[in-house]
Protein backbone atom coordinates (compact mmCIF):
# COMPACT_ATOMS: atom_id res chain seq x y z
CA UNK A 1 0.00 0.00 0.00
CA UNK A 2 1.94 3.68 -1.30
CA UNK A 3 1.02 6.64 -0.09
CA UNK A 4 -1.88 7.47 -2.43
CA UNK A 5 -3.41 4.24 -1.11
CA UNK A 6 -3.69 5.36 2.67
CA UNK A 7 -4.54 9.06 0.94
CA UNK A 8 -7.64 7.36 -0.71
CA UNK A 9 -8.94 5.10 2.12
CA UNK A 10 -8.32 8.09 4.51
CA UNK A 11 -10.30 10.01 2.64
CA UNK A 12 -13.17 7.59 2.30
CA UNK A 13 -12.88 6.92 6.12
CA UNK A 14 -13.50 10.85 6.29
CA UNK A 15 -16.74 10.86 4.68
CA UNK A 16 -17.70 7.61 6.58
CA UNK A 17 -16.66 9.34 10.03
CA UNK A 18 -18.79 12.36 8.95
CA UNK A 19 -22.04 10.95 8.04
CA UNK A 20 -21.71 8.46 10.50
CA UNK A 21 -21.22 11.09 13.65
CA UNK A 22 -23.35 13.43 11.95
CA UNK A 23 -26.33 10.98 12.72
CA UNK A 24 -24.99 9.66 15.85
CA UNK A 25 -26.85 10.75 19.11
CA UNK A 26 -24.81 13.38 21.32
CA UNK A 27 -21.97 15.26 20.21
CA UNK A 28 -18.63 14.51 19.57
CA UNK A 29 -15.25 16.49 19.62
CA UNK A 30 -13.32 17.15 16.44
CA UNK A 31 -11.46 13.79 15.46
CA UNK A 32 -8.78 13.45 17.74
CA UNK A 33 -8.93 17.11 19.68
CA UNK A 34 -8.36 16.62 23.46
CA UNK A 35 -10.70 15.07 25.45
CA UNK A 36 -12.39 13.31 21.95
CA UNK A 37 -13.64 10.17 21.66
CA UNK A 38 -10.43 9.21 20.20
CA UNK A 39 -8.39 9.82 23.05
CA UNK A 40 -10.72 8.29 25.05
CA UNK A 41 -10.16 4.60 26.60
CA UNK A 42 -11.67 1.12 25.63
CA UNK A 43 -14.61 1.12 28.88
CA UNK A 44 -15.84 4.94 27.61
CA UNK A 45 -15.66 3.62 24.01
CA UNK A 46 -17.58 0.85 24.92
CA UNK A 47 -20.25 3.27 27.18
CA UNK A 48 -20.90 5.40 24.01
CA UNK A 49 -21.76 2.27 21.91
CA UNK A 50 -24.27 0.72 24.21
CA UNK A 51 -25.74 4.14 24.89
CA UNK A 52 -25.87 4.26 20.77
CA UNK A 53 -23.81 7.04 20.32
CA UNK A 54 -20.98 5.76 18.78
CA UNK A 55 -20.54 2.35 16.62
CA UNK A 56 -17.69 0.98 15.55
CA UNK A 57 -17.85 1.42 12.13
CA UNK A 58 -17.78 5.25 12.55
CA UNK A 59 -15.04 5.15 15.45
CA UNK A 60 -12.29 3.19 12.98
CA UNK A 61 -13.52 5.41 10.25
CA UNK A 62 -12.79 8.44 12.61
CA UNK A 63 -9.09 6.88 13.63
CA UNK A 64 -8.40 6.46 9.86
CA UNK A 65 -9.28 9.86 8.84
CA UNK A 66 -6.76 10.59 11.74
CA UNK A 67 -4.14 8.18 10.63
CA UNK A 68 -4.31 10.29 7.18
CA UNK A 69 -4.63 13.83 8.56
CA UNK A 70 -1.87 13.07 11.31
CA UNK A 71 0.51 10.01 9.92
CA UNK A 72 0.40 10.69 6.40
CA UNK A 73 -0.07 14.73 6.14
CA UNK A 74 0.04 17.50 8.88
CA UNK A 75 3.01 16.46 11.24
CA UNK A 76 3.48 13.19 9.34
CA UNK A 77 4.45 10.73 12.07
CA UNK A 78 5.12 7.98 9.73
CA UNK A 79 3.87 5.66 12.13
CA UNK A 80 1.40 3.54 10.71
CA UNK A 81 3.24 1.12 7.55
CA UNK A 82 0.03 -0.49 6.17
CA UNK A 83 -4.05 -0.10 6.39
CA UNK A 84 -6.39 -2.66 6.72
CA UNK A 85 -8.65 -2.47 3.46
CA UNK A 86 -11.32 -4.49 5.25
CA UNK A 87 -11.25 -2.06 8.23
CA UNK A 88 -14.88 -0.66 8.07
CA UNK A 89 -16.15 -3.76 6.95
CA UNK A 90 -15.31 -5.54 10.11
CA UNK A 91 -16.31 -2.92 12.06
CA UNK A 92 -19.71 -3.12 10.43
CA UNK A 93 -19.88 -6.96 11.10
CA UNK A 94 -19.40 -6.35 14.78
CA UNK A 95 -21.86 -3.18 14.76
CA UNK A 96 -24.30 -6.27 13.19
CA UNK A 97 -23.19 -8.88 16.42
CA UNK A 98 -23.82 -6.07 18.64
CA UNK A 99 -27.38 -5.30 17.47
CA UNK A 100 -27.96 -8.94 17.61
CA UNK A 101 -27.25 -8.73 21.51
CA UNK A 102 -23.94 -10.31 20.79
CA UNK A 103 -20.98 -8.38 22.38
CA UNK A 104 -18.71 -10.52 22.79
CA UNK A 105 -16.19 -8.52 25.56
CA UNK A 106 -14.80 -5.50 26.59
CA UNK A 107 -12.83 -5.11 23.16
CA UNK A 108 -15.81 -5.38 20.49
CA UNK A 109 -15.73 -3.36 18.48
CA UNK A 110 -12.60 -1.59 19.11
CA UNK A 111 -9.68 -0.19 16.75
CA UNK A 112 -6.29 -1.92 17.21
CA UNK A 113 -2.97 -1.36 15.49
CA UNK A 114 -0.85 -4.07 15.18
CA UNK A 115 3.38 -4.15 15.41
CA UNK A 116 4.26 -5.20 11.38
CA UNK A 117 6.11 -8.25 12.28
CA UNK A 118 2.92 -9.91 14.00
CA UNK A 119 1.45 -12.06 11.43
CA UNK A 120 -2.04 -11.49 10.22
CA UNK A 121 -3.91 -13.61 7.59
CA UNK A 122 -5.36 -11.07 5.82
CA UNK A 123 -4.83 -8.86 3.16
CA UNK A 124 -2.27 -6.85 4.96
CA UNK A 125 1.96 -8.08 4.53
CA UNK A 126 3.68 -9.14 7.55
CA UNK A 127 7.85 -8.00 6.79
CA UNK A 128 8.90 -6.48 9.95
CA UNK A 129 10.01 -3.36 7.85
CA UNK A 130 12.06 -5.28 5.67
CA UNK A 131 11.94 -4.63 1.96
CA UNK A 132 12.40 -8.45 0.96
CA UNK A 133 9.13 -8.98 3.01
CA UNK A 134 7.14 -6.51 1.26
CA UNK A 135 3.77 -7.99 -0.20
CA UNK A 136 3.93 -10.83 1.43
CA UNK A 137 0.92 -12.16 3.13
CA UNK A 138 1.34 -14.28 6.27
CA UNK A 139 -0.48 -17.78 5.74
CA UNK A 140 -2.26 -17.63 8.78
CA UNK A 141 -2.79 -15.26 12.32
CA UNK A 142 -0.37 -14.90 15.10
CA UNK A 143 -1.82 -16.58 17.60
CA UNK A 144 -2.64 -13.11 19.49
CA UNK A 145 -4.23 -11.97 16.90
CA UNK A 146 -6.27 -14.92 17.27
CA UNK A 147 -7.04 -14.21 20.40
CA UNK A 148 -7.80 -10.50 19.83
CA UNK A 149 -10.48 -11.16 17.12
CA UNK A 150 -12.15 -13.83 18.97
CA UNK A 151 -12.39 -10.52 21.74
CA UNK A 152 -13.98 -8.70 18.83
CA UNK A 153 -11.23 -6.36 18.06
CA UNK A 154 -10.92 -4.61 14.81
CA UNK A 155 -7.28 -4.63 13.51
CA UNK A 156 -7.17 -1.04 11.44
CA UNK A 157 -3.65 -1.49 10.41
CA UNK A 158 -0.01 -2.14 10.91
CA UNK A 159 2.93 -0.08 12.80
CA UNK A 160 6.00 0.17 11.37
CA UNK A 161 8.89 -0.38 13.58
CA UNK A 162 12.30 -0.40 13.68
CA UNK A 163 13.36 -3.07 10.89
CA UNK A 164 13.91 -6.71 12.12
CA UNK A 165 12.90 -5.35 15.76
CA UNK A 166 16.36 -3.29 16.23
CA UNK A 167 18.25 -6.40 15.67
CA UNK A 168 20.12 -5.43 11.80
CA UNK A 169 22.94 -3.41 13.14
CA UNK A 170 25.38 -2.11 15.63
CA UNK A 171 24.88 1.28 14.64
CA UNK A 172 20.99 1.78 14.02
CA UNK A 173 18.46 4.58 14.47
CA UNK A 174 15.49 3.53 16.25
CA UNK A 175 12.22 3.93 14.08
CA UNK A 176 13.70 3.32 10.65
CA UNK A 177 12.91 0.46 8.36
CA UNK A 178 13.64 -0.05 4.76
CA UNK A 179 9.68 -0.06 4.23
CA UNK A 180 8.41 2.12 6.31
CA UNK A 181 10.84 4.88 6.39
CA UNK A 182 11.46 6.87 9.73
CA UNK A 183 8.81 7.34 12.54
CA UNK A 184 8.99 10.53 14.07
CA UNK A 185 8.06 11.26 17.95
CA UNK A 186 4.83 13.02 18.48
CA UNK A 187 5.90 14.78 21.20
CA UNK A 188 8.88 16.33 19.58
CA UNK A 189 9.29 15.49 15.93
CA UNK A 190 12.84 15.64 15.36
CA UNK A 191 13.50 13.28 18.78
CA UNK A 192 13.29 9.54 18.36
CA UNK A 193 10.68 7.23 19.42
CA UNK A 194 12.87 4.20 20.63
CA UNK A 195 13.09 1.13 19.41
CA UNK A 196 11.49 -1.04 17.84
CA UNK A 197 7.66 -0.84 18.42
CA UNK A 198 8.39 2.56 17.23
CA UNK A 199 5.06 2.83 15.47
CA UNK A 200 2.86 1.81 17.74
CA UNK A 201 4.05 3.62 20.40
CA UNK A 202 4.18 7.16 18.15
CA UNK A 203 0.19 6.18 17.06
CA UNK A 204 -1.01 5.72 19.70
CA UNK A 205 -0.07 8.88 21.74
CA UNK A 206 -1.31 10.67 18.46
CA UNK A 207 -4.37 8.84 19.16
CA UNK A 208 -4.52 6.93 15.63
CA UNK A 209 -6.06 4.02 16.99
CA UNK A 210 -7.17 2.75 20.62
CA UNK A 211 -5.19 0.17 21.14
CA UNK A 212 -1.61 -1.42 19.91
CA UNK A 213 0.77 -4.28 20.05
CA UNK A 214 4.28 -3.97 20.59
CA UNK A 215 6.92 -6.81 20.91
CA UNK A 216 10.16 -6.66 22.73
CA UNK A 217 13.12 -8.79 23.19
CA UNK A 218 14.85 -6.36 25.34
CA UNK A 219 13.41 -2.95 25.74
CA UNK A 220 11.21 -2.61 22.51
CA UNK A 221 7.92 -2.00 24.46
CA UNK A 222 8.85 -0.16 27.48
CA UNK A 223 11.48 2.02 26.10
CA UNK A 224 9.13 3.65 23.22
CA UNK A 225 5.93 3.41 25.51
CA UNK A 226 7.99 5.26 28.26
CA UNK A 227 9.40 8.14 25.63
CA UNK A 228 6.06 8.33 24.08
CA UNK A 229 4.34 8.81 27.16
CA UNK A 230 2.37 5.57 27.47
CA UNK A 231 1.35 2.48 29.13
CA UNK A 232 3.35 -0.62 28.00
CA UNK A 233 3.43 -4.17 29.44
CA UNK A 234 6.14 -6.64 28.95
CA UNK A 235 4.62 -9.38 30.19
CA UNK A 236 5.84 -12.72 31.40
CA UNK A 237 7.85 -15.01 28.96
CA UNK A 238 4.85 -17.69 27.93
CA UNK A 239 1.85 -15.86 29.09
CA UNK A 240 1.12 -14.96 25.50
CA UNK A 241 1.81 -16.77 22.55
CA UNK A 242 5.19 -16.24 20.67
CA UNK A 243 3.71 -18.16 17.11
CA UNK A 244 3.39 -16.03 14.31
CA UNK A 245 5.49 -13.32 15.53
CA UNK A 246 8.59 -12.69 13.53
CA UNK A 247 11.19 -13.48 16.17
CA UNK A 248 14.59 -12.10 17.51
CA UNK A 249 15.00 -14.65 20.34
CA UNK A 250 12.60 -17.59 21.23
CA UNK A 251 14.09 -17.27 25.00
CA UNK A 252 13.24 -13.91 25.43
CA UNK A 253 10.32 -12.21 22.81
CA UNK A 254 6.71 -11.38 23.90
CA UNK A 255 4.29 -9.63 22.60
CA UNK A 256 2.77 -7.25 25.12
CA UNK A 257 0.05 -3.97 24.83
CA UNK A 258 1.07 -0.65 24.46
CA UNK A 259 -1.93 2.10 25.30
CA UNK A 260 -2.84 5.13 26.86
CA UNK A 261 -4.15 3.84 30.68
CA UNK A 262 -3.10 1.07 32.51
CA UNK A 263 -7.12 0.01 32.70
CA UNK A 264 -6.65 -0.15 28.41
CA UNK A 265 -3.44 -2.47 29.11
CA UNK A 266 -5.02 -4.83 31.19
CA UNK A 267 -8.03 -5.48 29.25
CA UNK A 268 -6.03 -6.01 26.18
CA UNK A 269 -3.52 -8.29 28.02
CA UNK A 270 -6.38 -10.49 29.04
CA UNK A 271 -8.08 -10.50 25.67
CA UNK A 272 -4.36 -11.50 24.24
CA UNK A 273 -3.15 -14.10 26.88
CA UNK A 274 -4.04 -18.07 26.70
CA UNK A 275 -2.55 -21.41 26.03
CA UNK A 276 -1.24 -21.85 22.28
CA UNK A 277 -0.95 -26.18 21.58
CA UNK A 278 1.86 -24.83 19.41
CA UNK A 279 3.77 -22.76 21.98
CA UNK A 280 4.79 -25.11 24.47
CA UNK A 281 5.77 -22.35 26.68
CA UNK A 282 2.55 -20.98 27.24
CA UNK A 283 1.76 -24.31 29.05
CA UNK A 284 3.42 -22.50 32.31
CA UNK A 285 0.55 -20.10 32.16
CA UNK A 286 -1.86 -22.47 32.53
CA UNK A 287 -4.01 -21.90 35.48
CA UNK A 288 -2.94 -18.59 35.91
CA UNK A 289 -5.20 -15.31 36.30
CA UNK A 290 -6.16 -13.89 33.39
CA UNK A 291 -8.73 -11.30 34.32
CA UNK A 292 -7.13 -8.41 34.96
CA UNK A 293 -9.48 -6.06 35.31
CA UNK A 294 -9.90 -7.25 38.15
CA UNK A 295 -6.84 -5.93 39.40
CA UNK A 296 -7.97 -2.23 38.22
CA UNK A 297 -8.84 -1.24 42.42
CA UNK A 298 -7.42 2.02 43.84
CA UNK A 299 -5.68 0.82 46.94
CA UNK A 300 -2.77 -1.43 44.93
CA UNK A 301 -0.26 0.24 46.57
CA UNK A 302 -0.91 -0.16 50.15
CA UNK A 303 0.94 -2.38 52.37
CA UNK A 304 3.34 -3.23 49.10
CA UNK A 305 7.09 -3.45 49.61
CA UNK A 306 8.98 -1.74 46.28
CA UNK A 307 12.69 -1.87 45.98
CA UNK A 308 14.17 1.33 44.53
CA UNK A 309 16.86 0.31 41.88
CA UNK A 310 19.07 2.73 42.48
CA UNK A 311 22.00 1.34 40.49
CA UNK A 312 19.26 2.12 37.70
CA UNK A 313 19.08 5.76 38.75
CA UNK A 314 21.97 8.45 37.63
CA UNK A 315 21.57 8.83 33.87
CA UNK A 316 20.61 12.22 34.37
CA UNK A 317 19.58 14.79 37.11
CA UNK A 318 15.92 15.81 35.33
CA UNK A 319 14.68 12.32 35.61
CA UNK A 320 16.09 11.33 38.84
CA UNK A 321 14.51 14.50 40.27
CA UNK A 322 11.32 13.31 38.62
CA UNK A 323 11.16 9.86 39.55
CA UNK A 324 12.24 11.04 43.30
CA UNK A 325 9.18 13.08 43.37
CA UNK A 326 7.00 10.18 42.06
CA UNK A 327 8.51 8.44 44.81
CA UNK A 328 6.82 10.15 47.58
CA UNK A 329 3.53 9.82 45.58
CA UNK A 330 4.34 5.82 45.90
CA UNK A 331 4.54 6.90 49.94
CA UNK A 332 1.21 8.47 50.61
CA UNK A 333 -0.25 5.58 48.55
CA UNK A 334 1.35 3.40 51.31
CA UNK A 335 3.84 1.22 49.87
CA UNK A 336 6.83 0.83 51.75
CA UNK A 337 10.04 1.59 49.94
CA UNK A 338 12.78 -0.02 50.56
CA UNK A 339 16.85 1.63 48.36
CA UNK A 340 18.32 -1.66 46.89
CA UNK A 341 20.79 -2.67 44.32
CA UNK A 342 19.64 -5.30 41.41
CA UNK A 343 22.73 -7.38 41.72
CA UNK A 344 24.73 -8.79 38.71
CA UNK A 345 23.96 -6.67 35.88
CA UNK A 346 26.76 -6.44 34.45
CA UNK A 347 27.35 -10.22 33.80
CA UNK A 348 25.01 -10.78 31.21
CA UNK A 349 25.26 -8.24 28.90
CA UNK A 350 27.42 -9.78 26.11
CA UNK A 351 26.17 -13.08 26.67
CA UNK A 352 22.34 -11.83 26.30
CA UNK A 353 23.68 -10.87 22.86
CA UNK A 354 25.44 -14.16 22.05
CA UNK A 355 22.07 -15.98 22.87
CA UNK A 356 20.50 -13.01 20.18
CA UNK A 357 22.52 -13.75 17.51
CA UNK A 358 21.92 -17.54 17.79
CA UNK A 359 18.69 -17.58 18.48
CA UNK A 360 17.72 -15.51 15.53
CA UNK A 361 18.97 -17.17 12.70
CA UNK A 362 16.62 -20.65 13.25
CA UNK A 363 13.92 -18.24 14.64
CA UNK A 364 13.32 -16.62 11.42
CA UNK A 365 13.95 -19.66 9.03
CA UNK A 366 11.13 -21.26 11.37
CA UNK A 367 8.68 -18.22 10.54
CA UNK A 368 9.36 -18.39 7.14
CA UNK A 369 8.93 -22.06 6.73
CA UNK A 370 5.15 -21.63 8.82
CA UNK A 371 4.13 -18.32 8.00
CA UNK A 372 5.69 -17.21 4.71
CA UNK A 373 6.93 -20.67 2.42
CA UNK A 374 5.95 -18.35 -0.24
CA UNK A 375 8.44 -15.27 0.58
CA UNK A 376 11.61 -14.69 -1.59
CA UNK A 377 13.76 -15.19 1.20
CA UNK A 378 13.21 -18.80 2.73
CA UNK A 379 16.88 -17.81 5.32
CA UNK A 380 19.09 -15.50 6.86
CA UNK A 381 21.64 -16.39 4.43
CA UNK A 382 19.15 -15.13 1.65
CA UNK A 383 18.36 -11.79 3.93
CA UNK A 384 21.56 -10.87 4.05
CA UNK A 385 22.51 -11.64 0.13
CA UNK A 386 18.78 -9.46 -0.55
CA UNK A 387 20.05 -6.18 1.46
CA UNK A 388 23.38 -6.22 -0.09
CA UNK A 389 21.78 -6.76 -3.72
CA UNK A 390 18.88 -3.41 -2.39
CA UNK A 391 21.58 -1.99 -0.58
CA UNK A 392 20.67 1.98 -1.87
CA UNK A 393 17.05 1.19 -0.51
CA UNK A 394 18.01 -1.48 2.50
CA UNK A 395 20.88 0.44 3.46
CA UNK A 396 21.37 3.67 3.17
CA UNK A 397 22.31 5.10 6.98
CA UNK A 398 23.96 1.42 8.24
CA UNK A 399 24.54 -2.07 7.52
CA UNK A 400 24.19 -5.21 8.52
CA UNK A 401 26.54 -6.35 11.40
CA UNK A 402 23.80 -8.40 13.62
CA UNK A 403 22.32 -10.38 10.55
CA UNK A 404 25.89 -11.18 9.47
CA UNK A 405 27.02 -12.78 12.62
CA UNK A 406 24.03 -14.66 13.01
CA UNK A 407 24.16 -16.23 9.81
CA UNK A 408 27.90 -17.40 11.06
CA UNK A 409 26.36 -18.92 14.18
CA UNK A 410 26.22 -23.16 14.48
CA UNK A 411 23.03 -24.96 16.40
CA UNK A 412 21.55 -24.42 19.58
CA UNK A 413 23.94 -27.49 20.74
CA UNK A 414 26.42 -25.10 20.55
CA UNK A 415 28.27 -24.95 24.59
CA UNK A 416 28.99 -21.66 23.68
CA UNK A 417 24.98 -21.16 23.31
CA UNK A 418 24.06 -22.95 26.02
CA UNK A 419 26.42 -21.50 28.58
CA UNK A 420 25.37 -17.62 28.04
CA UNK A 421 21.81 -19.06 28.04
CA UNK A 422 22.34 -20.41 31.21
CA UNK A 423 24.68 -17.03 32.62
CA UNK A 424 21.67 -14.87 31.02
CA UNK A 425 19.51 -17.07 33.14
CA UNK A 426 21.72 -17.40 36.69
CA UNK A 427 22.49 -13.83 37.30
CA UNK A 428 19.03 -11.93 35.42
CA UNK A 429 16.64 -14.86 37.28
CA UNK A 430 18.34 -16.53 40.44
CA UNK A 431 21.19 -14.44 41.62
CA UNK A 432 19.17 -11.38 40.17
CA UNK A 433 16.12 -10.29 40.26
CA UNK A 434 15.17 -13.19 42.86
CA UNK A 435 17.78 -12.82 44.89
CA UNK A 436 16.73 -8.87 45.75
CA UNK A 437 13.25 -9.55 45.96
CA UNK A 438 14.13 -12.54 48.29
CA UNK A 439 16.11 -10.81 50.65
CA UNK A 440 14.04 -7.68 50.60
CA UNK A 441 10.70 -9.26 50.93
CA UNK A 442 10.20 -7.14 48.08
CA UNK A 443 6.73 -7.56 45.95
CA UNK A 444 8.39 -5.30 42.96
CA UNK A 445 11.35 -3.26 41.75
CA UNK A 446 10.71 1.00 40.83
CA UNK A 447 13.06 2.53 38.73
CA UNK A 448 13.08 5.37 36.03
CA UNK A 449 12.17 3.13 32.76
CA UNK A 450 14.74 5.27 30.53
CA UNK A 451 15.66 8.68 29.53
CA UNK A 452 13.96 11.18 27.66
CA UNK A 453 13.44 10.71 23.75
CA UNK A 454 16.90 11.32 22.39
CA UNK A 455 17.81 13.52 18.71
CA UNK A 456 17.11 11.14 15.58
CA UNK A 457 21.25 10.96 14.18
CA UNK A 458 21.31 8.93 11.29
CA UNK A 459 25.17 9.98 11.47
CA UNK A 460 25.62 8.40 15.03
CA UNK A 461 23.08 6.01 15.40
CA UNK A 462 21.11 5.45 18.47
CA UNK A 463 22.36 6.97 21.45
CA UNK A 464 19.65 5.31 24.78
CA UNK A 465 21.41 6.50 27.71
CA UNK A 466 19.63 4.62 31.09
CA UNK A 467 17.58 1.99 30.70
CA UNK A 468 15.75 -0.35 32.94
CA UNK A 469 14.49 -3.12 30.26
CA UNK A 470 17.61 -6.06 30.73
CA UNK A 471 17.05 -7.26 33.93
CA UNK A 472 12.81 -8.21 33.47
CA UNK A 473 14.25 -9.35 29.29
CA UNK A 474 16.40 -11.15 30.19
CA UNK A 475 14.86 -13.21 32.74
CA UNK A 476 11.57 -13.16 31.28
CA UNK A 477 9.50 -11.14 33.85
CA UNK A 478 7.16 -9.00 33.76
CA UNK A 479 7.61 -5.18 33.14
CA UNK A 480 5.20 -2.32 33.24
CA UNK A 481 5.80 1.10 32.54
CA UNK A 482 3.64 3.92 33.56
CA UNK A 483 3.97 7.74 32.53
CA UNK A 484 5.79 9.37 35.17
CA UNK A 485 5.86 13.18 34.19
CA UNK A 486 7.89 15.46 31.92
CA UNK A 487 11.21 17.33 30.88
CA UNK A 488 11.17 20.17 28.40
CA UNK A 489 7.77 18.55 27.33
CA UNK A 490 9.31 15.36 26.44
CA UNK A 491 7.26 12.10 28.77
CA UNK A 492 9.47 10.48 31.26
CA UNK A 493 8.28 6.52 32.87
CA UNK A 494 8.06 4.93 35.98
CA UNK A 495 8.88 0.94 36.18
CA UNK A 496 7.53 -1.98 38.07
CA UNK A 497 9.06 -4.82 37.94
CA UNK A 498 8.03 -8.18 39.23
CA UNK A 499 9.00 -11.96 39.69
CA UNK A 500 7.16 -14.16 36.98
CA UNK A 501 3.44 -14.06 36.71
CA UNK A 502 3.08 -11.33 38.88
CA UNK A 503 1.04 -8.91 36.15
CA UNK A 504 -1.85 -8.87 38.53
CA UNK A 505 0.02 -7.30 41.54
CA UNK A 506 2.13 -5.09 38.72
CA UNK A 507 -1.35 -3.85 37.10
CA UNK A 508 -2.71 -3.21 41.09
CA UNK A 509 0.28 -0.80 41.61
CA UNK A 510 0.34 0.64 38.14
CA UNK A 511 -3.13 1.56 38.22
CA UNK A 512 -3.00 2.77 41.66
CA UNK A 513 0.07 5.37 41.02
CA UNK A 514 -1.74 6.23 37.57
CA UNK A 515 -4.86 7.50 38.76
CA UNK A 516 -3.48 9.00 41.90
CA UNK A 517 -1.06 11.12 39.31
CA UNK A 518 -2.28 11.03 35.65
CA UNK A 519 0.68 12.28 34.25
CA UNK A 520 -0.18 11.52 30.97
CA UNK A 521 -0.68 14.73 27.92
CA UNK A 522 -1.34 14.19 24.47
CA UNK A 523 1.57 15.27 22.34
CA UNK A 524 1.66 18.80 20.73
CA UNK A 525 3.23 17.67 17.69
CA UNK A 526 6.15 20.09 17.97
CA UNK A 527 8.93 20.15 15.94
CA UNK A 528 11.98 21.11 18.90
CA UNK A 529 11.62 21.33 22.09
CA UNK A 530 15.74 21.87 22.34
CA UNK A 531 16.43 24.91 24.63
CA UNK A 532 17.73 27.95 22.71
CA UNK A 533 21.53 28.25 23.01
Amino acid sequence: MDRRDFVRLGMAATAVATASTANAAGKLAPAGADGSILEAGVLEQQAMMKAGKLSSQSLVAQYLARINAIDKRGPRLNSVIELNPDALNIAADMDRERAANKVRGPLHGIPVLLKDNIATADKMSTSAGSLALAGVRATRDAHVVAQLRAAGAVIIGKTNLSEWANMRSTHSTSGWSGRGGLTRNPYALDRNTSGSSSGSGAAIAASLATLAVGTETDGSIVSPASTCGLVGIKPTLGLLSRSGIIPIAHSQDTAGPMTRTVADAALMLSAMAGVDASDPITKDSAGKPTDYAAALVKGGLKGMRLGVARNFFGSGDAVDAIIERELAVLKARGAILVDVKVPNIDKYSDSETEVLLYEFKPGLEAYLAGYAPHAPIKNMADLVAYNIKHSTREMPFFAQEHLVKSQAKAGLKEKEYTEALANNHRYSRAEGIDQVMKEHKLDALVAPTGGPAWLTDFINGDHYGGSFSSPAAVAGYPHITVPAGHTNGLPIGISFVGGAFSEAALIGMAYDYEQATLHRRPPRYLASVNLPA
